[in-house]
């Protein structure tokens, strides 16, 4: 076990502490939902750019790392669904996790095919995670109306179109994979 992989593992471990926090029946309860899911978005960079740069990637690794992001998100925003009961919100957050269920699908069913490479993470995609991540922040940290969390919904709106745009690219390529 190397550090990026504890760092993927203290992301998991996190979605109970985040979940337990969303919930307290306190004001500040939403900063500190934030914080925890803060705290794991930069887990998420932190571990792929130490197993890279120190040369640890693992299996394991290579196993936990998209789990533990999907995980995650899908649990912030399942909790960010109960808590705005918004169409505003729900639609992009199940565009989001449908687009993670058929993408993780396709990744599987290519690398059994040996062509896992033709879908590998493209720009889009990590562009798509940060505009996610950054949302997903503002909307935890602002009760529901609240300006900020108003401009998270925008920027969730934009990373909805990106999701789109990102699984449209991997289909493609896929698509190109077995046409051939």
């Amino acid at each position: 076990m190397n550090l990026p992989n504890i760092l993927t593992v203290s992301r998991i471990i996190l979605i109970p502490a985040l979940v337990l926090v969303f919930f307290m029946p306190f004001h500040w309860a939403y900063m500190a939902s934030a914080v925890v899911f803060a705290i794991a978005a930069i887990t998420d960079w932190l571990d792929g750019f130490l197993a890279r740069r120190w040369d640890q990637s693992t299996p394991l690794g290579a196993f936990l790392d998209p789990v533990a992001d999907k995980l995650i998100v899908s649990v912030a925003l399942a909790l960010l669904i109960h808590d705005y009961g918004s169409l505003f919100l729900t639609i992009p957050a199940i565009v989001i996790i449908g687009r993670e269920i058929v993408i993780s699908a396709l990744r599987e069913w290519m690398a059994e095919m040996g062509k896992r490479a033709s879908v590998a993470v493209s720009y889009i995609g990590k562009l798509k995670t940060g505009f996610q991540m950054v949302a997903i922040v503002l909307l935890l940290a602002y009760p529901p109306g609240e300006p900020v969390a108003r401009a998270g919904l925008v920027i969730l709106a934009i990373a909805a179109a990106l999701t789109l745009w990102s699984m449209s690219v991997y289909l493609k390529a896929a698509w190109e994979e077995m046409a051939d």
